[in-house]
C-alpha cells in the first residue's frame, strides 16, 4: 500500500491537511502564549493587569481563530489557549481588573 511519507515537525501535528496554514497558525499559537500569560501572572495579585488584560485579548483572539480555523490540531490548541485565557481573565477581574483604580 502505498503512502505519503509527512515530516514530523509540530507543524505537521497541527496541519493534518497537508496544506499551510500560516494566519490560523499564528491565531492559535498567539492564543495559547496570551492564555498562559494570562494564567501565570494570575497567581500574583498584584500583576492583575496583565492577567487580565492578556486573558482579555487571548479570548478575543481565540474567538476569532476557532471561526477560521481549518485543521482539528489547530482547534485543540486554540481551546486550550481559551480556557487559560478565560480562567486568567477571570482571576485577573477578580483582583483588581482592566483599570484596577487607574481610573476613577
Amino acid at each position: 500500500m502505498a503512502q505519503t511519507l509527512r515530516s514530523q515537525s509540530p507543524l505537521a501535528l497541527i496541519n493534518r491537511d497537508i496544506k499551510e496554514h500560516p494566519k490560523e497558525n499564528t491565531f492559535a499559537a498567539a492564543t495559547l502564549v496570551l492564555g498562559l500569560v494570562a494564567l501565570i501572572t494570575a497567581a500574583f495579585p498584584g500583576l492583575h493587569l496583565v492577567s487580565s488584560w492578556a486573558g482579555l485579548f487571548g479570548v478575543l483572539a481565540g474567538a476569532y481563530g476557532q471561526m477560521i480555523s481549518a485543521t482539528t490540531g489547530e482547534r485543540s490548541i486554540l481551546v486550550v489557549g481559551l480556557g487559560a485565557s478565560a480562567l486568567g481573565f477571570f482571576l485577573g477581574m477578580s483582583n483588581g481588573g482592566l483599570f484596577g483604580g487607574l481610573l476613577g
